[in-house]
C-alpha cells in the first residue's frame, strides 16, 4: 500500500510530466481555441504542482536544492534576456 509520501512523489511526477507534454503540444497547436483550452488546462496543472509542491515541502517529503548565489540568478537573467531578444 502508498505510503502519503510515495502518492505525493508519484502525483508531483505525473503533473511535472504532464507540464513538460503541454509545453510540446502548445507550440505546435495550430488552432487558436484549442490552444487557448491546452493553456488553460497547462495552467491549471501548473496550480495543482504548486500546491502539492508546497505540501511536499512542508511535510518534508521534498527537500529542494539549496538557493543559487544572487550574483549568479542575475548572470542567468541577463543571458536570458539577451538570448529572448536575439
Amino acid at each position: 500500500m502508498f505510503q502519503d509520501k510515495e502518492m505525493v512523489n508519484d502525483y508531483l511526477a505525473g503533473l511535472n510530466a504532464s507540464l513538460t507534454g503541454y509545453a510540446h503540444i502548445i507550440a505546435q497547436t495550430n488552432d487558436s481555441e484549442l490552444r487557448q483550452t491546452l493553456i488553460q488546462l497547462r495552467n491549471q496543472d501548473e496550480s495543482r504542482q504548486r500546491t502539492l509542491y508546497n505540501y511536499a515541502l512542508q511535510k518534508g517529503y521534498y527537500k529542494p536544492a539549496a538557493p543559487a548565489a544572487e550574483e549568479v540568478v542575475q548572470q542567468l537573467r541577463t543571458q536570458l534576456m539577451s538570448e529572448q531578444q536575439n
